[in-house]
């Protein structure tokens, strides 16, 4: 496991949040031009051949035969229900409210990491995780206009069940894999089934090559996806991933930030508020005071 110094991985993160924070406005975006599963899987594509090109010079380290079956099962938790259940799912339900069901991810990582990975569980970590998905709650609940089904919810719980088991599994066999390979080989394996999937259940007639549509295209593809990946596996394999995923908290404001700064949305309590409790979300979570009491499994 190799070991990230305070600064760099400080760096690494505010990348991260930032990325995947702006990715939700350019995401619902793009799906005015686009049907949503060939979307996910050009996406994909995109950021697996650009991150294969990198660590092709690496092969000697992809070992496929040896470990062919983590790469599947990474790609299928990571990718292709992933992206498959948040793409679809944001066009059933608002994007505030859709971000807040898939942000659950924290807290059941959390969970997970305790049960699964043999982290630590204690009283402030518990108390800041509730806080920050309420704080998440609080700031999407802004953003709940327009229609809302059912089977959008359950797509956008999916997609939080699918992330906590992916970066479990991640996290448990990182020292197996080479991380680069780890990146690649399930995106490019998510993007050919959701572009194989879309391909047989969607119109490539329905997309729109207009040019802001493919620079939002690219700039996902290359900068979210591929760059945002690789930087949370180095997260994930580097620390424990239940503060790790504490900080993902901060990819909804980040979100909606965006959109007050470029789509003129204005900033209201909710925001504020939300913004109070994800920031000591992240202070319990990754501040263990001498009187936490530890619980073991």
């Amino acid at each position: 496991m190799v070991t990230l110094s305070r600064a760099k991985a400080g760096w690494i993160l505010a990348f991260l949040v930032l990325m995947w924070g702006i990715n939700w406005p350019l995401t619902k975006y793009a799906l005015n031009y686009t049907p949503p599963l060939l979307f996910a899987g050009m996406r994909l594509l995109i950021a697996g051949l650009v991150l294969g090109i990198y660590a092709f010079p690496r092969y000697k380290t992809l070992q496929f035969r040896k470990t062919w079956y983590i790469y599947a099962i990474s790609a299928v938790l990571n990718i292709i229900f992933f992206y498959g259940f948040q793409t679809v799912g944001l066009t059933e339900v608002p994007a505030g409210l859709f971000s807040s069901i898939v942000f659950l991810q924290p807290v059941l990582l959390g969970i997970g990491a305790w049960l699964w990975l043999g982290e630590t569980m204690y009283a402030m970590k518990i108390i800041g995780l509730v806080l920050g998905f309420t704080g998440v709650a609080t700031i999407s609940i802004g953003g709940m206009t327009g229609k809302v089904s059912p089977e959008g919810v359950m797509l956008g719980l999916f997609s939080a069940i699918s992330w906590t088991a992916g970066t479990i599994y991640m996290k448990k066999t990182s020292a197996k894999v080479d991380g680069i390979w780890m990146t690649a080989i399930p995106i490019l394996i998510g993007g050919v089934i959701l572009t194989l999937t879309g391909t047989a259940t969607e119109n490539w007639n329905a997309i729109q090559w207009v040019l802001p549509f493919v620079l939002d295209m690219l700039f996902i593809s290359v900068f979210v996806i591929a760059l945002g990946w690789l930087a949370f596996f180095k997260l994930v394999s580097s620390g424990e991933a239940s503060k790790v995923g504490s900080f993902t908290f901060l990819i909804p404001l980040i979100a909606l930030l965006c959109s007050v700064l470029f789509l003129g949305e204005s900033i209201t309590v909710n925001l504020i508020v939300g913004l109070i409790m994800i920031i000591a979300s992240i202070l319990l979570v990754n501040l263990k005071s001498k009187g936490s009491k530890v619980v073991k499994v």
